[in-house]
């Protein structure tokens, strides 16, 4: 009777494991895909575009060329911290950022402070391995101008199979020398997800 009890519970898992079929499929890494209806890497890149094109059409940056001889300032991305309901790799969300006000060609960009360890500690080896023509000096490192830092944060409301999903994303550019803030953006994004009820 156990025997028939254990080859019977042994063929359901089997019949159950035939049922189901898994296709991939691969698509362009700029396809708008939303499974979930969380923050995704969409968010992040549409979010990244939207705040440096708006901190870079702001009155400080005209302010600073004028007060500088035209140089460009010098900017570093600091923490984003992430205050949403959602697992954020917020890391994702701040390389888009970099990228956006390196290719923007109207800034000057430092390192952060964990890329900044990495290449001080190879400096310093240099000081003893590499060679007179080409070590690099220490104490040459571009100081940074402002301080760009932000926030994520979420609301959800949900009803019988719908749910909404409300991000906004606050920066704010500071000034590291006088701490005056001399940028304050936000962007919110709103995601309606229905899901019908399985009948039983």
């Amino acid at each position: 009777m156990k025997r028939r009890v254990i080859f019977a519970a042994l063929g359901f898992l089997v019949c159950m494991g035939c049922g189901s079929t898994r296709q991939v499929t691969r698509v362009s890494s700029d396809t708008q895909i939303d499974l979930s209806g969380r923050w995704n890497d969409t968010d992040s890149q549409m979010v990244a575009e939207a705040m440096i094109s708006d901190v870079l059409r702001r009155p400080w940056l005209g302010d600073f060329l004028s007060e500088n001889n035209n140089r460009k300032p010098v900017l570093i991305v600091g923490e984003v911290r992430n205050r949403s309901r959602d697992q954020i790799e917020t890391l994702v969300f701040t390389k888009s950022l970099e990228r956006e006000l390196v290719n923007s060609g109207k800034v000057r960009f430092v390192a952060g402070q964990e890329e900044r360890a990495a290449v001080r500690g190879e400096r310093l080896d240099q000081q003893l391995e590499a060679s007179a023509e080409s070590v690099k000096r220490l104490g040459q490192e571009l100081g940074a101008d402002f301080y760009l830092q932000g926030v994520i944060t979420s609301q959800t409301d949900a009803v019988e199979g719908q749910r909404v999903v409300f991000y906004k994303v606050n920066l704010e550019l500071i000034n590291i020398e006088t701490m005056d803030k001399v940028w304050i953006g936000d962007k919110e994004i709103k995601k309606v997800i229905e899901q019908s009820k399985r009948k039983l």
